[in-house]
Parts: structure tokens; sequence; C-alpha cells
């Protein structure tokens, strides 16, 4: 995986950023590039620090700021301590990326309320809540941007993704609807929905993971890594995206834009997502 991108812009000085899920993949080379760029960063992570807390120490060994932050995105009061001491650190907070999700991928008629409970609670719910602790403070800058993490299944269906798929999907809506209440107090709502990103769960889910193999099936020849999504972050979150709100950006290596006709979602998929965080995987 490519994860030594050095970007020589500053687009982000003197921001203040909180981003959840940022121990690992995605939300870790967003936390970094934020900072490259110049920013505070505040990494939530809820299972294992290790990833976080070496983001952070890399962070501070180039004289930026940065600083770990534990809550378990299913309950509320520690969605809300999580919003409350990321401000108090940032002293503040310009930009809020919902990065943090769960993935699964299980058998419609096999779905557990247990399952269902979760991804939705973690991913839709934790997401809402978080926003909501932390508006009050963008509210009184009188400005602000919020990234959400969704994914291109919140576009098109794959075989037993019909919990997981759903939640993407509600939070491209929940983008929309939140950019048009929050554009006349000057805080812009956008999301993204990345396509097959290089990130070490393929490895854990897929037995004998072939990348190569993998991006054939990409129109762009090749699997998008963490930082392709970072940078495009960074872009919604900066001035030159001031014009744009409600959108959700589709980084994907054009697979949507792929017009497939074949049979392999007659195949049962062999990939176990989930393993290690949700009931009964």
């Amino acid at each position: 995986m490519d994860n030594n991108y050095s970007g020589p812009q500053k687009r982000m000085e003197g921001k203040r950023v909180l981003v959840t899920g940022a121990g690992t993949g995605i939300g870790r080379a967003v936390g970094m590039e934020f900072a490259r760029e110049g920013a505070v960063v505040a990494f939530h992570y809820s299972h294992e620090s290790s990833g976080a807390q070496s983001a952070v120490e890399e962070i501070r060994s180039h004289g930026g700021s940065a600083e770990i932050f534990h809550a378990d995105l299913s309950e509320i009061d520690s969605i809300r301590t999580l919003g409350k001491d990321a401000i108090n650190f940032l002293s503040g907070i310009d930009v809020l990326v919902n990065n943090a999700g769960i993935s699964m991928n299980e058998p419609f008629e096999s779905v557990t309320p247990e399952q269902f409970d979760l991804l939705y609670g973690v991913n839709i719910r934790g997401m809402f809540f978080l926003t909501q602790s932390v508006l009050p403070k963008m509210v009184e800058q009188g400005s602000g941007a919020i990234i959400n993490m969704s994914s291109i299944q919140a576009i098109g269906g794959t075989g037993a993704n019909s919990v997981y798929g759903s939640t993407k999907g509600a939070i491209v809506s929940f983008t929309r609807h939140l950019a048009i209440e929050l554009a006349p107090k000057g805080i812009r709502v956008n999301a993204i929905a990345p396509g097959a990103i290089e990130v070490d769960s393929y490895y854990e889910a897929i037995p004998d993971f072939d990348p190569a193999a993998f991006a054939n099936k990409i129109p762009a020849g090749i699997m998008g890594q963490p930082w392709d999504v970072a940078r495009a972050v960074i872009f919604l979150a900066s001035d030159d995206a001031r014009y744009i709100l409600g959108h959700t950006l589709i980084v994907d290596g054009g697979t949507t834009a792929w017009f497939a006709f074949s049979d392999d979602f007659r195949k049962p998929d062999t990939a176990v997502w989930g393993k290690g965080y949700v009931p009964g995987r």
C-alpha cells in the first residue's frame, strides 16, 4: 500500500479538525493529510489505539499538533464526551470528518437484530449525534465543514450487503438534508463515496486477496489508496470547495461508471467482513 504521500500545500493551516475512525485505513490517512496541510487534528479510535497513536507521534515529530481520543460510537454518552473533549483540545472545531463505520456482509435472511442495530447505531446514529454535539461550536463560529464517509454501495447493489449498503445510502440522504439546513449558518456539508480502497480489512476479510487481480476489475486499472480519499476530503474541507454543498463525491476509479454485464452476483461471496466487532461474525 502507498502510504508515503507528502503534500506540499498548507490549505488547512490553523484549521481544527476531528476525524472519527482514524486509527486505521482511510481515517488515519485523512487525519495525517490534514496535519500535512497544517491543521491541528483530533484522531478518534474505537478499539485499538496503536494506529492513531503512531500517527500522532509522527505528526508531533514533524512539529505538528495532534491528539488521540477514544469513544464508543454506539453509546450516546461516549459520543457527546468525544465531541466535548475534542473541542476542548482543539479550542474550537472547523472540520468534522465522520469517517468511522462498521462493515459486514451477511445474507439478508440471516441478519440478526443485534447486527442490524450495531451497524445502524455506529454508521448512522453515531454520525448523527456526534455532528449534533459539535454543531453549537461551529454555529457560534459562523463557519465549518462536515464531510461524511459513505460508499459506492450507496449507489450500486451487491449481494449480502443489505445492512451495510443501506446505512451508506442513508448517509447520502442525511448529507443532502443537513447541507440545506445548515447552509444558512455558514456550514457546508458534503460526503464522499469511496470505491475499492486498499486497506488492511481487505486482507483480513478475503482469503488470498490479490490487489493486482482486483485492480483488473476497476476501470482505472488500480485499487485506490487511502491517500486518494484523503486528498478528496481536503478539497471538500477547503475554500476551493466553497460552492459545493450537499454533494456526494464518488472516488472509485470509474467503478460506478461501468455498465456491468456479468453473472458475478449469482456467485456466493466468500469474504467475511465484520470479524472481531460484529456479533456472530
